[in-house]
């Protein structure tokens, strides 16, 4: 059976779990979630924010998926925090202190709630088609990669709130731009358009539309898809440990990891079929 066929009947006898603002699809190994809110432009509401995290721990664990896609359903990718989310997270204590800390709590909850999109073991690859703003930038800067339409802009809004961006996108968008972009974008709150999105590095490629992005995309998880899981993984874990680590660290990491967790079958599976000029099915 071809890697494809495999792939096929493996996510056939899956259930595919059902979400209030999540829509989700899984082919070919390949999960895809969109956003499911279009009517509100994608904002994110507090089922959102749970359901996020609940999906991307679902997809980490299910053997069938190797990438999954981040897309948005209807006009927009996201809008950034629905603004009544904001009155459900007031903290209900009335002491100063323990209000202040219910307040911090809720935050750290959130923060966990979109690193679980980082945190998942598979690659994850943002298809942002028009907005995407405050929460949305939190969003996608966890993904692994960024992939946008020619009409996408982004913007870190919550400065024209009166308020710190305070889930994620200070810390990891310098690492992704460079610091000096995106202090600029986070005092001012301007729009970055697509184009400028390439140029500084936040997306990897832009697509003439929405269709094209997804299409292109999906290829793009398809060629993932294909390669060793357990290589990919470790790929993954790899990046993101160098990234917060030294490079004696990062280099110490990946021997320890490689010498308790490289698959020889995958490995000499691989040799063999290149030499043959064939194909390999790599297991889950």
């Amino acid at each position: 059976m071809s890697a494809t066929g495999q792939l096929e009947q493996e996510a056939a006898a899956i259930a595919v779990p059902d979400y209030e603002t999540l829509a989700v699809s899984l082919e070919e190994g390949i999960a895809t979630i969109y956003l499911n809110r279009p009517d509100k432009a994608n904002s994110m509401n507090a089922p959102m924010w749970d359901e996020l995290q609940a999906c991307f721990e679902w997809v980490d664990a299910e053997p069938a998926i190797r990438v999954a896609i981040l897309a948005g359903n209807g006009k927009h990718f996201c809008a950034g925090i629905d603004l009544g989310f904001f009155g459900e997270i007031t903290p209900t204590a009335k002491e100063t202190g323990r209000a202040r800390e219910e307040l911090r709590r809720n935050v750290l909850r959130m923060q966990g709630n979109l690193s679980a999109i980082e945190q998942c073991r598979k690659p994850v690859l943002a298809a942002i088609h028009y907005t995407c703003i405050g929460g949305g930038i939190d969003m996608t800067c966890c993904a692994d990669m960024r992939y946008c339409s020619a009409d996408a802009y982004f913007a870190i809004k919550e400065i024209d709130l009166g308020m710190t961006a305070d889930v994620g996108t200070l810390q990891r968008l310098p690492r992704i731009i460079g610091d000096g972009m995106m202090r600029e974008l986070a005092y001012t709150g301007r729009r970055m358009d697509a184009e400028e999105a390439k140029a500084a590095g936040f997306v990897n490629r832009v697509y003439p539309d929405r269709e094209a992005l997804m299409a292109g995309v999906t290829e793009i998880a398809r060629e993932i898809a294909s390669k060793s899981p357990l290589a990919v993984r470790g790929s993954k874990e790899m990046i993101l440990y160098a990234r917060d680590h030294s490079v004696a660290d990062g280099l110490n990491y990946i021997a320890t990891w490689n010498a308790g967790m490289l698959s020889q079958a995958d490995l000499m599976g691989s040799v063999e079929a290149q030499m043959k000029g064939e194909t390999i099915s790599y297991e889950d």
